[in-house]
């Protein structure tokens, strides 16, 4: 799929991984829909890309907050081309806590509906309107970019809730993309590694240090320009399509 005059819709958009992906693709000349709840931050993205950016305020957990973005972006650009997923939260907390307290179940139930219903939700409401897009020459109509980690692979000590959100979202994209594929709808996901992304803001200097002499090369935190360069060429490659790719530099977490 081509990017210029195409319109995507991404998810979280306001930081991290996800605004650089919106600058990135807006620069490359498309239309952007930033669905995110940092309004005040949103609105601040658009700058020079002011006709071509537009900022929603959204929660992905709630149905009709979708419909109702999903209704001002097509009544604003007509269309809808693509979805990058990329809104989500990190939930750390043991099973077990020293004090014998143990996992507060709604932070289990929180951490699972922004990351992993929240991006089947967004893929349930989208899909229909880009079915009806006009098929390109590969008669494609849409693609789809989930955003997962490889925690989903390698999950650490206190991070239950968030590998099983982020490994729900391996475990759905091959059978969506073969659902939407009849649509001309491709489905892929992304599995970062260690990115510099405020998601990891909690994390101490001396573990994010650690964490950068386990990663085999390039030794260093992940840069989100990379995450967007390779969400640029998933749109472009029309042959990927139901798989997920690990942007990890070769970490394997122990």
């Amino acid at each position: 799929m081509q990017i210029p005059k195409h319109t995507f819709l991404i998810t979280g958009g306001c930081s991290g991984l996800g605004k650089v992906t919106s600058f990135q693709l807006a620069e490359q000349g498309a239309n952007i829909i930033v669905a995110d709840l940092n309004v005040k931050a949103c609105k601040k993205l658009a700058g020079d890309f002011k006709n071509r950016f537009l900022c929603l305020p959204t929660d992905v957990t709630d149905p009709t907050s979708i419909k109702n973005a999903l209704f001002k972006s097509i009544e604003y650009f007509g269309e809808i081309h693509g979805l990058i997923n990329c809104a989500g939260i990190l939930v750390s907390e043991r099973m077990i806590k020293r004090d014998g307290e143990l996992f507060n179940l709604a932070l289990f139930r929180q951490c699972l509906e922004v990351n992993l219903t929240g991006t089947f939700n967004m893929i349930r409401q989208s899909s229909p309107i880009m079915a009806k897009n006009r098929p390109n020459t590969d008669s494609e109509r849409g693609v789809i970019v989930n955003t997962s980690s490889i925690a989903a692979y390698e999950g650490q000590v206190g991070q239950a809730a968030y590998a099983a959100s982020k490994a729900g979202i391996i475990g759905m994209t091959l059978p969506i993309a073969r659902e939407l594929s009849t649509l001309g709808i491709r489905v892929m996901t992304i599995a970062p590694g260690v990115f510099a992304t405020p998601l990891f803001t909690e994390f101490s200097e001396e573990k994010l240090n650690q964490l950068e002499q386990q990663i085999p090369f390039p030794p260093r935190l992940g840069k989100s320009s990379e995450f967007a360069t390779l969400v640029q060429h998933i749109i472009e490659n029309p042959m990927l399509n139901g798989e997920t790719i690990r942007l990890d530099g070769a970490l394997r977490l122990s």
